[in-house]
């Protein structure tokens, strides 16, 4: 199978440039998005105003803003008033770029004979095409399930970034993917990774010589419904909405049971929101996969940041984020791995019970644990109203005397540390 009957670095190169154009536009959303509190005021500060120059307002010529290649023409530096680029922005271009290039890969497969089942996204119960159409034949269902995901991943960069840079993803980058996500998978209908629902015919014969006669009607002689293939868009449709519920619910109770447990917000809502996102994109099963696997890839990382910066919190979602990619991408593994977990039919939810209720005490354990030793446990609330994003931003801008804290560094006007009295400090910071 090679894609429109073209060689597969043509694709891929086509794939790339694609990829950067768009990593442009990612840009801006993540430069322009938390500049705004409200949802609809930070759609709009999208598109308006135009690209410019945050220092001196001109517009940017339109040859210069061509991905990669207009900053290196520029040598990072603005075409009216000279001050720095930073080189975050084509660097983002060029990850996007690559990140296109790399969800292909995996996604469509580039042997001459392969199908659809080679395809590293496809599962054991995965879509099946419909012969003889044009739209959803092999290689058509292929591509779009391909662009399907990458509205996720591009999202999931954006929330990433901003949650690096201010602590909070804002909902201007997740609702729209969200409603993307519900949408096109009630619109195309076998885009999705699992189905809605489905149960290992073994149990059935397994367990009714040991459970009562009226609990056989909850188990099926069959591993999948035969209303699955029957209504592909209604299916489409309950499968998103079963990620969404249980991406944002299962992320909600446990931001609940944390908090209660640690005395403290556990938790941003952000991450709610953006396990939502992911789970109308992949499904309920998916998602449960990406949440106990993103601790894993922080995990890492936080005993980093405790031996260098002796800190103890870090933001969550780019950690949600990776893990979304991963298993987006390494599905096929992961599910042969997990498929007798989510097929045990009404035993998971019996199982999902106790593992919660498991959670809820471990962390009141360590809660203890903590107060034995002696460490701080954040007994002290934030007191009134809801804690907003405008909130943060003003907070993280007021509590650190560091202009670099939080942002890329940037090129300033050699002035400016000395009239905000900066001057002495980045003398010492720099040696």
């Amino acid at each position: 199978m090679t894609a429109f009957g073209f060689p597969q670095w043509i694709l891929l190169c086509y794939v790339f440039v694609v990829g950067t154009v768009v990593g442009s536009f990612l840009n801006v959303c993540i430069y322009r998005i938390p500049t705004k509190d409200g949802f609809w005021d930070s759609l709009k500060a999208i598109v308006y105003p135009p690209s410019r120059c945050p220092r001196c307002f001109n517009r940017i010529p339109g040859r210069f803003n061509i991905p990669i290649f207009g900053w290196l023409f520029l040598r990072g530096r603005c075409y009216h008033c000279s001050k720095g680029i930073s080189w975050r922005y084509p660097a983002i271009e060029l990850g996007n770029g690559l990140l296109w290039v790399l969800v292909y890969w995996m996604e469509i497969p580039s042997e001459f004979r392969s199908t659809i089942v080679d395809s590293n996204v496809q599962g054991l119960y995965g879509p099946t095409p419909v012969p003889g159409s044009g739209w959803l034949s092999p290689d058509a269902l292929l591509h779009w399930r391909y662009l399907y995901h990458m509205i996720l991943v591009e999202a999931l960069v954006v929330a990433s970034f901003i949650d690096l840079d201010l602590w909070v993803i804002p909902d201007g980058c997740t609702l729209p993917a969200m409603a993307a996500g519900i949408v096109g998978g009630g619109a195309i209908g076998r885009v999705w990774l699992a189905p809605v629902w489905h149960q290992s015919p073994r149990i059935s014969s397994d367990l009714q010589w040991v459970l009562p006669e009226w609990m056989h009607a909850f188990f099926m002689d069959q591993a999948v419904p035969d209303w699955i293939s029957g209504s592909p868009h209604l299916h489409g449709l309950a499968v998103s909405l079963a990620g969404f519920v249980v991406g944002g619910g299962v992320t909600w109770a446990l931001r609940i049971l944390g908090s209660w447990a640690l005395r403290r917000e556990a938790m941003g809502f952000g991450d709610v929101v953006l396990m939502a996102m992911i789970g109308s994109f992949l499904g309920w099963q998916a998602s449960i996969m990406v949440f106990f696997i993103a601790p894993m890839i922080a995990l890492v990382v936080v005993v980093a940041t405790w031996v260098f910066r002796r800190s103890r919190e870090l933001p969550f979602g780019p950690y949600l984020s990776l893990a979304a990619l991963y298993v987006t991408l390494f599905w096929k593994p992961l599910w042969q791995s997990f498929e007798p977990i989510f097929g045990s039919g009404p035993l998971l939810v019996s199982v999902s019970l106790v593992i919660g209720l498991l959670f809820a005490g471990t962390m009141r354990l360590i809660r203890l644990l903590f107060e034995t030793l002696g460490f701080a446990t954040y007994d002290d609330e934030l007191p009134g109203e809801e804690w907003t994003s405008a909130d943060q931003l003003t907070h993280f801008m007021g509590e650190n005397v560091d202009p670099d804290q939080g942002r890329w560094p940037y090129s300033r006007w050699p002035g400016e540390s000395s009239g905000r009295g900066w001057s002495q400090y980045e003398q010492w910071k720099n040696g």
